[in-house]
C-alpha cells in the first residue's frame, strides 16, 4: 500500500502561492567542520557558522563556515580520474578565487540517496526494467553507513520506503511501484497533491519533496536519482523551485532519462524532458544519462555507482562572510583541459 506524503501538500500549496518566505527555508551547503567530522554527525548540518561565546576581556570572533564542494572528474572517454592533487584545482566564488582549506578523496563518506521512480503512464513498458536495475543498484552501492529511500510519482507522490540501510526493504519498495494514469485513463488513483488539467506527472514536486522534506537533515553526500522521462504535467511547483530545494539541501540530482517512445509517439510529437533534466543536473552538479534499452540502463546505474564512490572534496572559507541568504556562484577549474568536472554551481549563504 502506497504511503502518500500528506504532510507536504500544504507546504507545496503555500510555496506555489508565494507565501513561503526565502528566509524561512533552511540554508545549506556549508558546514562548520570538515567532511570527515561531518560524516560522524547525525544532526542536520544547518548551523552555518561556528561561534564561541567570548571569555571575559576577549573580543567576540565569528568563524566563517567551511563550504564543501564534492567534485567528480572524468576524461573524454567518461572514465573517472582519481589521481589528482589539491594543487590541480582552483575554486572561485562569484568570480573571486578562494583558498582551498580542505582537500580529500572521498570513498567512504556516508551517502544518503533518494530514488525517485516515475510511475506515470508514459513508463508503462519500461517499469519492469527500471525495477530490476534499481534493485541491483541498491544492493551494489549501499554500504552499512549508507541509507536510501524510495518514492514514486505520477498523480501522487508516494513514499514507499523511508530512509533505511536495509537493501531488502528498499528492493521490496522498488518492486511495489505500479503504473498510474491520469483521470481520463483506466485505473489509477486520485492524486494526493491535486494535479493540473493536464493530469499526470508531478516530477518537480517529487524532487522538491525529496530534497526539502527528506534530504535537508541528512549529513554526508546526498543525491537524488530520478528514473523518468522528465516530463512534468501536474506539479504545483516550478522546475526552479525543485532546483533551489536541491541546492539548499546540498543534494545532487542525477536523471536517468528513460522514455517509452511508443506511448506518446514522442519523436513525432516533439515530447521530451531532456532540457529540464539537463537544467536540474547542471545546476546541482549531477548528470543526465539517456537510457534506450535494458543494457544502457544497467550501464547508467554502474556509472552512478562508481561516481558516488570516487569523488574529491574541496573545502574553503569564503572571503564573502555576509549572512545575507544570497545565492553564491561556485566554479571549479582544473589545470587539465582534457578533463570534465562535475560539481554544484553554487549555494545559498546563511542568514541570521
Amino acid at each position: 500500500m502506497h504511503r502518500p506524503i500528506f504532510r507536504s501538500a500544504l507546504a507545496l500549496a503555500t510555496l506555489a502561492a508565494g507565501l513561503l518566505l526565502p528566509g524561512h527555508a533552511p540554508a545549506s551547503g556549508t558546514t562548520p567542520a570538515s567532511p570527515a567530522t561531518q560524516s560522524q554527525q547525525s544532526a542536520p548540518q544547518n548551523d552555518q557558522q561556528n561561534q564561541q561565546p567570548p571569555q571575559s576581556g576577549q573580543t567576540l570572533k565569528v568563524q566563517t563556515a567551511l563550504v564543501n564542494v564534492f567534485v567528480t572528474v572524468r576524461d573524454k572517454s567518461h572514465f573517472i580520474i582519481n589521481n589528482l592533487k589539491q594543487e590541480d584545482f582552483k575554486i572561485f566564488e562569484d568570480g573571486q578565487e578562494q583558498k582551498v582549506a580542505y582537500f580529500s578523496k572521498e570513498v567512504n563518506l556516508p551517502i544518503s540517496l533518494a530514488i525517485l521512480v516515475d510511475t506515470s503512464g508514459s513508463q508503462v513498458d519500461v517499469l519492469g526494467a527500471e525495477q530490476d536495475a534499481a534493485s541491483r543498484f541498491v544492493h551494489r552501492v549501499l554500504r552499512k553507513t549508507d541509507e536510501a529511500l524510495v518514492m514514486s510519482f505520477d498523480l501522487d507522490i508516494d513514499l514507499l520506503a523511508d530512509f533505511t540501510e536495509d537493501t531488502s526493504l528498499l528492493e521490496n519498495a522498488i518492486r511495489k511501484t505500479v503504473i498510474n494514469v491520469d483521470g481520463s485513463g483506466a485505473g489509477g488513483t486520485t492524486g494526493t497533491i491535486p494535479s493540473g488539467s493536464n493530469g499526470g506527472t508531478d516530477f518537480y514536486d517529487a524532487v522538491y519533496l525529496a530534497a526539502h522534506d527528506k534530504l535537508t537533515g541528512e549529513a554526508g553526500r546526498k543525491a537524488i536519482i530520478a528514473l523518468t522521462d522528465a516530463e512534468d504535467t501536474g506539479s504545483k511547483l516550478k522546475v526552479q523551485d525543485a532546483i533551489e530545494a536541491a541546492q539548499r539541501s546540498d543534494s545532487v540530482v542525477h536523471v536517468l532519462l528513460i522514455s517509452d517512445v511508443g506511448f506518446y509517439y514522442r519523436q513525432m510529437m516533439g515530447y521530451g524532458g531532456s532540457g529540464v533534466a539537463k537544467k536540474m543536473a547542471d545546476e546541482t552538479g549531477g548528470r543526465v544519462i539517456e537510457v534506450h534499452n535494458n543494457k544502457s540502463l544497467e550501464q547508467a546505474f554502474d556509472e552512478l555507482s562508481d561516481e558516488l564512490r570516487q569523488q574529491y572534496v574541496l573545502g574553503y572559507y569564503p572571503t564573502n562572510a555576509k549572512r545575507d541568504g544570497a545565492f553564491r556562484k561556485i566554479k571549479i577549474e582544473i589545470n587539465r583541459p582534457d578533463l570534465k568536472i562535475l560539481a554544484r554551481r553554487g549555494y545559498y549563504a546563511p542568514t541570521d
